[in-house]
């Protein structure tokens, strides 16, 4: 049976709706931070350096225990400042907002009501025989 003028409209108008929020999905928010490649490789050398120092203070606790002690503290502090700098974002470069409404038109009269409801008072027109 094939879709009335109307039902393949309204079809087609949330297959682009679905399009532009999935395109909403995808691209970051406005406001996210983007990590650096190369400080997530140089932190997870920290950190390795670091869970090194500290294996190696421990080995060294029972010969000598101050060598040991300040080889297992600092590597515990190499082992945070790694993550610390893995995970802290690059300063100064927010990713670009991706245009998704770019040579679309104007947008229709009620863009403030949400497509839900522009389909709900649809769906009630339908019901109600008002076309």
């Amino acid at each position: 049976m094939p879709l009335s003028e109307q039902e393949q409209r309204l079809l087609d108008e949330m297959e682009r709706h679905l399009m532009q929020n999935d395109a909403d999905v995808v691209s970051a928010p406005a406001g996210a931070q983007v990590l650096s490649y190369r400080n997530l490789i140089i932190g997870a050398l920290v950190v390795l350096a670091g869970l090194g120092a500290v294996i190696a203070g421990i080995a060294l606790w029972r010969t000598s225990l101050p060598l040991g002690l300040a080889l297992g503290v600092a590597g515990f502090a190499a082992m945070l400042g790694g993550v610390i700098l893995a995970v802290t974002p690059v300063k100064g470069s927010a990713p670009t907002p991706r245009s998704t409404g770019a040579g679309r038109g104007p947008r229709p009269a009620r863009a403030n009501s949400s497509f839900m409801d522009r389909i709900n008072e649809r769906w009630e027109r339908r019901q109600n025989g008002d076309g």
